[in-house]
Formats: C-alpha cells, structure tokens, sequence
C-alpha cells in the first residue's frame, strides 16, 4: 500500500469528522443575485451549482479556476471550463454562465470573479459560493476579506464525511486536504488573506494530532 493510500485509523477518521464539520457553515440557503462555483479538483462542485440554479436560488453563476497540479490532468483545459460544460450537460444553460478561467487560489477567485461581474453589469448584494464541502469556511473568510460590502452565504454538495471519502477514493488525501485547510482558515488571516475565524479547541486538537501523524502533504509553510 502506497503512502497516499495508506490505512487510517477509527480514531483518526473521527478526528477528521470533527475538523469536516468545523469547514461547513451551515448557512441555510435562498435566493441570491449570483452564485460562484470555485475551481478545484471536485467535479460535485459543478453538479451542485446546476442542482441549485435548477432549484431557482440565483439567476447567474459563474465557475472560476484556471489550474493547478492536482487539476491540470483531469481537467486540462482548465477547472472553469470543464465545470461549465458538465453544468450545461445537467441543464444550465450557457447564456446563465459567466466564465473566469485564470484564477489560481482563492483569493483570485473571489476578486477575478468579480472583475467578471462588473464586466457583465452585475453588482450583486449577495453571493453564494459552491464550494468542495470541506472548504466552505476558507473560502467564506476569504470572501468576507475581499468583498465586504455583500452577503456571502457558502454551499456544497450535501455529502457525510464518509460518504465524500468514498467518492474521492483516497482517504488519506482527504484528510491530508482537511488539515491543510484549517491551516489556511487559522494563517491566513495573519497574512491579510482572510477574516479571522474562531477554532473551537477540539477541533485544533484535532488538527495538530493529525499533523502529528503525518498528514501534513497539504501544508504550507508558516
């Protein structure tokens, strides 16, 4: 068994289970002026943003992401454009879909898509951001940060903990990706890329056990 598909442990998994619910924010959803479905490896984030304009919550969505290293391969003409044409395939159509195809971090998906936004005469009061479940509150901080005078409400597909480690196939990456973005959620605020945000002392504890154990592939360095 490779390093990446190594066994974990119950005690692990359930430390991880307390860091996913901390990365949720259970915002309860309605209708917004836009929605911005955020890049990233997670196709689920492009069939939740068709689900939710299917349902009638925003009128406009716009998908945003250039690439990365762990996205350049399975989407290789960039995260945006392949989640716009999964979303057209589920019904959206195209004229409902604003395309931002540079962004490479956060931070730039929230600022270029804007820029996208006030191209096409739209300057939402609020904003729903889709995001891969476990990054909900990085990305909502990073909002917040960056684009103080909307609301910011934060969604992603409705999956337990469990049933999204089955669905990316590789546990440890999983829990390599929670760690790494609870660092973010705790220094990135220090660095003025976020908002700050309160870290109940469970799920630090969980945190830096998990760092203990190793999963630490997803770190940046502080």
């Amino acid at each position: 068994m490779s390093d990446n598909q190594q066994a974990i442990t119950e005690d692990q998994r359930r430390r991880a289970a307390l860091i996913w619910n901390y990365h949720q924010m259970h915002h309860r959803l309605r209708p917004v002026d836009v929605a911005i479905g955020l890049g990233s490896h997670d196709l689920g984030v492009a069939t939740h943003s068709a689900e939710l304009y299917r349902a009638g919550l925003f009128p406009t969505l716009v998908f945003t992401g250039g690439n990365s290293p762990t996205t350049a391969k399975v989407f290789p003409r960039g995260e945006a454009v392949h989640f716009r044409e999964h979303a057209i395939a589920l019904g959206v159509p195209d004229e409902a879909i604003l395309l931002e195809p540079e962004a490479g971090n956060t931070g730039q998906n929230v600022t270029l898509s804007r820029g996208v936004l006030a191209a096409a005469g739209i300057t939402p009061a609020t904003v729903l951001l889709v995001s891969k479940p476990y990054m909900e509150r990085r990305s909502y901080a990073t909002a917040r940060k960056l684009w103080p005078d909307v609301e910011i409400l934060c969604a992603s597909e409705p999956l337990e903990f469990d049933d999204y480690v089955k669905s990316i196939g590789n546990e440890k990456l999983v829990l390599d990706m929670l760690v790494g973005d609870l660092q973010r959620v705790v220094e990135y605020p220090k660095l003025g890329f976020a908002i700050e945000q309160a870290v109940p002392e469970d799920v630090l504890g969980a945190y830096e056990s998990l760092i203990h154990d190793g999963f630490t592939t997803r770190l940046i360095a502080s």
